[in-house]
């Protein structure tokens, strides 16, 4: 039989007396108290400037590329229109893009063992880092395309000041340096179209007399760390500037 008796009551500890009083309804609307409560400053303010950090990221490395980069000559393998127009933008192919092309370089066959599987095929998203050298050409107004003269898998300490490291990815046959497509407005789209269209038809005309024409050069940033952007490009004696 249960007990009334004050000695009863007074074993009851202060958390055993306080449940035994609370209600299911209290229960209720201490729930609704703390879900009317506002949220601590910071857990607003912390997603906000996750998201924008996520939004400069961009363009902040884009701005240090091209503060701290050093200009760069790249020669593309092809002028046909129709392959460097793509709707609103340009597709550009390297000369260093292609494997066939870097595996006549210094240290290729050490990145291609290091970076392979026993079949011999390259792991997709391999990282490479070409160095590139200027060349010297007497004439200050013909543009001369980068030299590349050595594959590294790891990026080099330091470079003499004629050359740099551009820092690439191999992807589905190719080596990505990041610098293949660029959106353009439709004026210099059109603009490029017509030079491309001038180049094409005279080389075309000119193939019998075996003149030397001119291929397309992009002009880039490298910096320190190899990422790359793009500045613009020259067709013929023409340069456009990418915006």
């Amino acid at each position: 039989m249960k007990s009334d008796s004050p000695e009863s009551k007074r074993t009851l500890t202060p958390e055993m007396e306080f449940s035994e009083k609370l209600t299911f309804r209290d229960y209720l609307i201490a729930t609704e108290q703390k879900a009317n409560k506002p949220l601590p400053i910071w857990r607003l303010i912390a997603p906000l400037i996750v998201q924008v950090g996520l939004i400069l990221a961009v363009p902040v490395q884009a701005m240090y590329t091209d503060v701290t980069g050093k200009t760069v000559i790249l020669q593309t393998t092809s002028a046909n229109s129709n392959d460097v127009l793509r709707g609103s933008s340009l597709n550009l192919d390297y000369n260093i893009s292609r494997p066939e092309t870097l595996r006549r370089v210094r240290g290729w066959n050490e990145w291609l063992q290091r970076n392979s599987r026993r079949n011999r095929q390259i792991i997709q998203g391999s990282t490479l880092y070409l160095i590139l050298q200027e060349r010297q050409s007497f004439d200050r107004s013909e543009l001369q395309s980068w030299q590349p003269v050595r594959v590294s898998s790891n990026r080099p300490n330091t470079l003499p000041n004629n050359q740099v490291a551009l820092k690439g990815n191999y992807q589905d046959g190719l080596v990505n340096y990041g610098l293949d497509n660029y959106f353009i407005s439709d004026e210099q789209r059109q603009q490029i179209n017509n030079d491309l269209a001038q180049f094409q038809g005279n080389r075309n005309s000119n193939r019998n007399r075996n003149s030397r024409q001119q291929p397309i050069f992009v002009r880039v940033k490298v910096d320190p760390q190899g990422n790359a952007i793009p500045l613009g490009l020259s067709i013929r004696n023409r340069n456009y500037r990418f915006e």
